[in-house]
């Protein structure tokens, strides 16, 4: 049996014997992360049993024996509802898990054997032990802000405020035109004009399907909705002037009470967030919902490739010695996944694949540069429709199968990916209306339908299960 040891020397020997892995499945808002992390548990705790998992080596060789959950290491985090996210899913009729509303951990211990038929020390059998962590995708987008001054996040914000989406901020910005920055700064004054702030982020992002609203607390402030550390937003470009003027100004200014707040922000919301959890990350995947983007149009779709190739710069990446695993770890693999590949026919799989790809194209030209190891697939966690074919007109026709989230069933061709960035003669000959699908009814005690979670899983594990 596996050495067993109490709390954190457990898990300082664990990972000295490269028996622990912590793994961050990283994705915006509606990316499909709850979903994926319910998966992840279900393919594991049915395997051997009625899991499809055959390009998963340790699988299909028959020595993954399952997993178990255990309890997280942090008692003061939340577990992840798992029981509560498959209820949702056998449900009549069956629902999609309930969107992440703050942080929950989860621990599995997964049992294996080992390709080796050694009976030293560690024994055939073994053990890996799997952290994973929920998050709102919502908070994610804050982790940039560590690197920005106040004025340095004022301006970048504002150059985004154009066309469509400025129309959504346009009563923030009514607001907030009244207000001088060297002004004394009066506490209900800022408290209003936030809100209006928060308002229309909100609206950025559910009617606009925009993903690049910061502050993410804002959206989902949690046990800080209404304190001060939240009333803050960013001046617009034509209000800000000279910055070592507005660094002169006094203390109780509107400006100066701004930054400050800001920094406040920082150094007790976000910075405890990153260094609890995102830095001490091994692994990684990242979900992109690049279908949801492509309805919305193409400001949506570009905010979209602006969002997560700024993410990506937040996180450490790089190989590591013995000795950096156990004081620095660092994120030595990762999996870019575009998500919800069954509501398109499986002959665009490859199309979704490639925009993917295109769409991560920097980021991805970094990760080549520093050696990281980068596995690109499309893939549904769980999948919701089954693939068809329709006859018409003498010629068949790739087609899918399910229920929309209003309930009603359709058999339908949800349309064409693109398999490279689209240009803006694409967006004027072409439409998009890909149909959001509610789970297929599931029978309980069964592994969810997937497509390829398999895959991920091998390539984010399969190297530590030999």
């Amino acid at each position: 049996m596996p050495l067993s040891l109490p709390g954190y020397a457990g898990d300082w020997l664990e990972r000295s014997l490269d028996r622990q892995v912590r793994l961050a499945v990283t994705g915006l808002s509606r990316a499909g992360k709850t979903a994926f992390l319910t998966s992840l548990v279900n393919q594991l705790r049915h395997a051997g049993l009625d899991a499809r998992l055959d390009m998963m080596n340790c699988a299909r060789e028959g020595r993954l024996l399952g997993a178990q959950r255990q309890t997280q290491p942090d008692l003061s985090v939340p577990r992840f509802p798992y029981d509560q996210a498959l209820a949702a899913l056998e449900g009549t009729p069956p629902a999609w898990p309930p969107a992440t509303r703050g942080i929950s951990e989860l621990r599995l211990l997964i049992r294996y054997k080992s390709r080796t038929n050694s009976r030293h020390f560690l024994g055939e059998q073994r053990t890996l032990t799997l952290d994973l962590i929920d998050y709102p995708g919502e908070w994610l987008l804050d982790l940039p802000m560590l690197r920005q001054s106040y004025h340095q996040w004022c301006e970048a914000l504002s150059a985004q405020l154009t066309g469509r989406r400025r129309r959504f901020a346009e009563g923030f910005l009514n607001q907030v035109s009244a207000l001088d920055p060297a002004g004394t700064a009066d506490e209900q004054q800022l408290a209003d004009i936030s809100a209006e702030y928060a308002r229309s982020l909100n609206t950025a992002r559910n009617e606009g399907g925009y993903t690049w609203v910061q502050p993410g607390r804002f959206l989902l402030p949690g046990e800080l909705d209404g304190a001060p550390v939240l009333q803050f937003f960013p001046w617009p470009l034509e209000q800000l002037g000279d910055p070592a003027a507005l660094a002169e100004l006094p203390a109780d200014s509107n400006y100066q009470t701004l930054a400050r707040r800001f920094e406040h922000y920082k150094r007790t919301v976000i910075g405890p967030f990153y260094r609890q959890h995102f830095r001490r990350f091994d692994r990684q995947i990242v979900l992109v919902d690049v279908l949801s983007a492509l309805n919305a149009g193409p400001d949506v779709f570009d905010d979209l490739r602006h969002a997560i190739a700024t993410l990506m710069q937040s996180f450490d990446y790089g190989s590591r010695s013995l000795l950096s695993r156990l004081f620095n770890p660092r994120i030595d693999r990762l999996a870019i996944a575009a998500t919800k590949a069954d509501h398109v026919t499986p002959e665009q799989h490859d199309n979704l694949l490639s925009l993917v790809q295109a769409l991560m194209a920097e980021p991805l030209r970094d990760l080549r540069y520093a050696d990281i190891p980068v596995k690109s697939l499309s893939l549904a966690a769980i999948r919701a429709t089954q693939a068809r074919t329709v006859e018409h007109e003498g010629k068949r026709h790739p087609a899918l199968k399910g229920t929309t989230q209003s309930g009603e069933e359709v058999l339908m061709f949800p349309g064409e990916v693109p398999p490279r960035l689209p240009d803006a003669d694409f967006w004027q000959r072409q439409g998009f209306d890909f149909t959001a699908f509610r789970p297929a009814p599931q029978t309980s005690g069964e592994a969810l339908p997937h497509i390829r979670m398999d895959s991920a899983l091998d390539w984010l594990l399969g190297d530590k299960l030999r």
